[in-house]
């Protein structure tokens, strides 16, 4: 593959109408209620905060890089949409990632800074964050904000600089704050993130470099990792990339680093290597849709409903046996975009089965009509908890999910939204 840019005839397009009239009109209600809580977090002194369970900023929580990138990717993709006043929201994700989280002498970003005082509080740099500002820059660029372009070209090069890892084909995920010390844990939930991002990036700049680069992680990961270990995907690795099995066995439920099979992860995967396929066309080797589909099995046998009541696991160890019982948002999330994205590209009345089937437990379970937003965390009998996540932090999860059946085929979601204006 060269750095050439994409061309129409290696796109896929195209999009299945199967969806009712109601059923469209309540993704998009529901996309429009999200964004109605979601823009709470905007803080006043820059980035976007943490949300409590009501909406209200949480005063005790620093403004995160990550979170900040989401927020700006969640109203990038609703001024796509049609949401002339989600432009406000964007510009303030991107003059908060060019000031206030940007570390001026060392380059790159901070993980979190105090809003009142602009103090660093997270000083080491990570790789998650960072996958997340390419992200973000990518949609704002997409979305036409006019420093975009100045802040993708700067997370480009920090990530191909810093956090890109020629020769493992991977990216890394903790550096010391003045990029000096690797740490020695290697992760995938990081590049996870990063495939995302590549391919936002390949699809809005058609820059082919990142497709190849969100290619070399997949099939490490997807077709090495996962396809090694019967679909259980291991999360944590040592140094050398050899997997650690007991990572974290005695934190369980870690919010970034569980022990275990993250089951939202396995879909997630799912749908990532399906939207890679999109992006290659003819190009695309047989395995993303043959392992995009064994992952999406193994999420479903494994993760719904196996302790007897409706909702996905949060893990499992690696004989299948639940581990953190706890219903995460993202998870079910997850779920409904990776069936939707898998019926989409197949046809598949199974999927799109699912779809209904997983969307009617987040209506029943998840949507909280009360407060706004979702609950984030459910106990295992499906009552609202707060073990893992607190609050309402993320609108990133549920919005994606509730507009992707509304969008045409893309590898990404601001690809996706620009095809749908053109």
């Amino acid at each position: 593959m060269t750095d050439a840019d994409l061309t129409d005839a290696e796109l896929t397009d195209g999009r299945i109408e199967e969806l009712t009239d109601a059923e469209t009109a309540r993704f998009e209600e529901e996309a429009a209620r999200l964004l109605a809580f979601a823009r709470a977090s905007r803080h006043d002194n820059g980035g976007f905060g943490w949300l409590d369970e009501r909406g209200v900023l949480d005063p005790s929580r620093p403004v995160e890089t990550w979170i900040t990138c989401r927020m700006t990717h969640v109203f990038g993709l609703a001024q796509l949409r049609g949401d002339a006043s989600a432009a406000a929201y964007v510009d303030h994700g991107v003059q908060a990632l060019s000031g206030l989280l940007h570390d001026a002498e060392n380059g790159g970003w901070h993980s979190a800074v105090s809003p009142a005082t602009g103090e660093v509080v997270g000083a080491v740099k990570e790789g998650y964050a960072h996958a997340f500002v390419v992200l973000a820059a990518t949609t704002a660029y997409a979305a036409g904000h006019p420093g975009a372009k100045a802040l993708l070209a700067d997370a480009l090069s920090v990530m191909e600089e810093q956090v890109w890892l020629e020769e493992d084909g991977m990216i890394l995920d903790v550096w010391s704050a003045d990029w000096s010390l690797p740490d020695s844990y290697r992760g995938v939930n990081a590049n996870m993130h990063a495939v995302e991002a590549f391919l936002a990036v390949a699809e809005v700049t058609g820059r082919r470099v990142w497709l190849d680069r969100a290619m070399r992680i997949l099939e490490r990961v997807v077709h090495g990792f996962a396809r090694e270990h019967d679909w259980r995907l291991p999360e944590h690795f040592d140094v050398a990339w050899t997997v650690e099995l007991d990572y974290n066995v005695d934190d369980p439920g870690h919010p970034f680093r569980p022990y275990g099979v993250t089951i939202g992860h396995l879909f997630e995967w799912s749908r990532l290597a399906l939207h890679a396929r999109t992006l290659l066309g003819p190009q695309a080797p047989s395995w993303l849709l043959d392992d995009a589909r064994s992952l999406f099995v193994a999420a479903t046998e494994r993760g719904w409903a196996v302790d007897g009541a409706d909702g996905f696991v949060y893990t499992t160890d690696f004989e299948d046996r639940p581990v953190v019982r706890e219903r995460m948002h993202w998870v079910a999330a997850e779920a409904v975009g990776a069936a939707w994205t898998l019926f989409r590209d197949t046809g598949s009345a199974e999927a799109l089965a699912d779809v209904r089937r997983w969307w009617a437990y987040c209506e029943e379970n998840l949507v909280d009509r009360e407060n706004g937003s979702w609950h984030h965390e459910l106990d295992a009998d499906n009552r609202p908890s707060a073990t893992v996540w607190p609050g309402k932090p993320d609108a990133y999860h549920a919005y994606q999910t509730v507009i992707l059946p509304l969008l045409p085929a893309g590898a990404s979601f601001a690809g996706a939204a620009v095809k749908a204006r053109a």
